[in-house]
């Protein structure tokens, strides 16, 4: 059972329609007794990062989220926003994020003239950085559906899974120990956001 956290800005009902389709039992839910009892936790997000973190304080989320992450070390992935909700803070104004991935969130800037837009939108390739289970059995074919104006930039390279090439390579993979964030949407991805979600299954 995957436990998807909603705190109001999320595709939630796209991912959870993903996971039905490779037969993974969820549920939606801000209950923090729910929460509690979550053997994988799946944190989505669509929006800016500063209502994010709000809205989890909100709901008073923040305790939970970090007993499951860090003192329990069940598996825990957060995508797209949630994946900058794992680092520590964003240029996207003041809000502390998370804090559970050594990284912070910064906007793309490109340094010389160039006929790409922000936010990066659609198809993209990634390439490994350095194995994980979430992403066994992914070739140098594998392209992910984003929509980002942050990207997120890992203090080490150790926790960088994936890399992706937009004006420049980002991380748009990571993972330390238990928790991993990706970049990309998975649930817009076909049957490469299947395998991925799969392999987060077996973990």
């Amino acid at each position: 059972m995957i436990t998807i956290i909603n705190y109001g800005m999320g595709n939630l009902g796209s991912v959870q329609n993903m996971l039905k389709r490779i037969g993974m039992p969820s549920v939606i839910t801000s209950d923090i007794r729910e929460i509690e009892k979550a053997e994988k936790v799946l944190l989505p997000g669509v929006g800016s990062f500063d209502a994010a973190v709000r809205r989890i304080d909100e709901l008073g989320l923040r305790q939970v989220l970090y007993y499951k992450a860090i003192e329990q070390k069940v598996p825990f992935l957060g995508i797209c926003l949630g994946m900058q909700l794992l680092t520590r803070n964003s240029e996207e104004g003041p809000g502390n994020g998370l804090g559970y991935i050594p990284a912070a969130t910064v906007k793309f800037e490109f340094k010389e003239q160039t006929h790409l837009k922000i936010p990066h939108m659609g198809w993209n390739f990634v390439r490994t950085n350095q194995q994980s289970q979430i992403t066994e059995g992914f070739t140098d074919d594998y392209r992910f559906y984003f929509v980002h104006s942050y990207k997120v930039v890992c203090d080490h390279p150790e926790h960088v899974v994936l890399r992706t090439d937009y004006g420049g390579w980002f991380d748009s993979a990571v993972q330390k120990d238990n928790i991993y964030g990706a970049q990309f949407h998975p649930e817009k991805s076909h049957r490469y956001g299947m395998h991925l979600l799969k392999n987060f299954s077996k973990i």
